[in-house]
């Protein structure tokens, strides 16, 4: 027979704080701080709201990291919290004990509720409780001043949730009282003037990833450059300017274009820490950015594009690309180009390389022949794709023989041979199940794939490949 273990007296006190709310908040200036966090976790979970305010506007440590219990968005809750944060800004006498410096409304996970209610019988006062180091999770967040700092991260898809129009209008009200920042912010096919004004609210400087799909044209966004600029601490930057950039034939538009453009590339040259950049506008501007950049790239994606062949040819130039591990070039239509450009490049960063994705680049047989020699040399490539090209069989089983060097791969994918297509284009069941089987089998000759696949081109009236893995998969057409 179990006996159960009796609660202990601070889960005894604080059930019966959160049973008599009214009690509880008129006495939030009195309670211990070892009460506190698990206090605020029952209330916050439970939405007792008014508790809830109170608790933040008396809150006893420099960090208030919120975010971490709001499993999904909720209007009532995030109001509460931010009603405790007025209090705690109208207030004439702040408690000895308020520290408040950070409210982290990001939803991350955080050990400072598993350091404050894990452990609820320890020993230690309230005073040794107090010196855990919680504070530190927030280094380069410490304040020169009383001014809170409040910490998001936005991702906003076409308009905005009731959650966060809400937050945006509080803060666009409380700009002077408050110093907000926005770690990551995703924005996807907002108008203009909604970008700029979320854009206002926030210190530019605490952002360290961007992604932003714009309906726009970039000249629509002009004034986004100098803001863009100030990123200093930005890691990630992904831009797509859905419309790209304004044709016209007046003189007028196309110099304002021009100069808007070198406006906007030289900012680049301001990022100091930029490791990881996806960018899919800049047509004819490519190698400008990348003689721009400052520091050395991770990743670099560029897809959906016409690259010309003075852009490829900056690839080899760019010393900030030397330490590459994750190269996309998907969509960028390289049948047209010399390709031993980027045979060059590929073997300058054959030591680095974890990912290359060169999906949907129309590349012919001769081009990935012109290859070959820079594929075999990888010694780090985990991930390589290569569905949407035009390969023959021979060529594809000289790729796989060239491959015995690649013992850290774990995510292969080829395209089906043409000999799969019949005269018509359409693919033949039995051949594409045959030649693939005999393609597994050069491989494995050669060394065990983990995980491979070879794949047809997307069926126009199913929307699906047919692909054989560890044997054939055929598209709803067929099934």
């Amino acid at each position: 027979m179990s006996v159960q273990t009796p609660p202990t007296l601070q889960k005894l006190a604080r059930q019966a704080l959160v049973r008599n709310e009214a009690v509880a908040v008129s006495c939030v200036g009195e309670l211990p701080t070892v009460l506190f966090p698990a206090l605020f976790k029952e209330a916050f979970e439970g939405r007792h709201i008014n508790l809830v305010k109170e608790m933040v506007a008396d809150w006893p440590f420099p960090s208030l990291p919120v975010g971490a219990l709001m499993k999904t968005p909720n209007l009532e809750t995030l109001q509460a919290v931010l009603d405790g944060v007025d209090m705690r800004l109208t207030r004439k006498f702040h408690p000895r004990r308020t520290k408040l410096q950070v409210l982290d409304l990001r939803n991350v996970h955080h050990s400072f509720w598993n350091i404050w209610t894990g452990e609820e019988d320890s020993s230690c006062s309230a005073e040794n409780l107090e010196e855990k180091p919680v504070v530190k999770v927030f280094p380069k967040y410490a304040l020169r001043d009383q001014c809170v700092k409040v910490i998001v991260e936005l991702c906003i898809w076409s308009c905005l949730d009731e959650a966060q129009a809400y937050f945006l209008k509080w803060a666009q009200q409380r700009k002077a009282s408050l110093h907000f920042c926005c770690t990551k912010m995703k924005i996807w096919r907002l108008p203009v003037h909604a970008i700029r004004e979320i854009m206002n609210v926030f210190d530019p400087q605490h952002i360290t990833e961007l992604e932003l799909h714009a309906e726009q044209t970039l000249l629509d966004l002009e004034d986004f450059a100098a803001y863009f600029g100030q990123m200093r601490n930005l890691r990630k930057l992904f831009l797509e300017a859905l419309q790209g950039m304004i044709s016209s034939n007046r003189n007028e538009t196309r110099d304002r274009e021009a100069n808007y453009m070198k406006n906007f590339i030289s900012q680049f040259c301001k990022f100091n820490c930029l490791q990881h950049l996806c960018v899919h506008f800049l047509r004819d501007h490519m190698n400008q950015v990348l003689g721009c950049l400052m520091t050395p790239l991770e990743t670099l994606s560029v897809t959906c594009y016409i690259i010309s062949q003075n852009e490829l040819n900056s690839f080899s130039c760019c010393k900030s690309l030397f330490q590459l591990k994750h190269l996309e070039l998907r969509g960028v239509i390289l049948h047209d180009v010399d390709i031993m450009s980027l045979r060059g490049f590929l073997e300058k960063v054959a030591d680095t390389l974890e990912t290359l994705d060169l999906q949907c680049c129309r590349m012919k047989d001769s081009q990935l022949y012109a290859l070959l020699p820079a594929l075999r040399n990888f010694s780090q490539l985990t991930t390589v794709k290569f569905y949407s090209n035009k390969f023959s069989m021979p060529i594809l089983k000289d790729l796989l023989q060239h491959t015995a060097n690649w013992s850290t791969v774990n995510v292969e994918q080829y395209p089906a041979p043409l000999e799969c297509y019949d005269d018509s284009a359409q693919v033949s069941v039995e051949r594409f199940a045959q030649l693939c089987r005999e393609l597994m089998d050069t491989l494995r000759a050669i060394r065990q794939p983990y995980n491979i696949s070879f794949a047809t081109e997307i069926c126009y009236t199913c929307g699906e490949r047919c692909v054989y893995h560890n044997g054939p998969r055929l598209c709803c057409c067929w099934q």
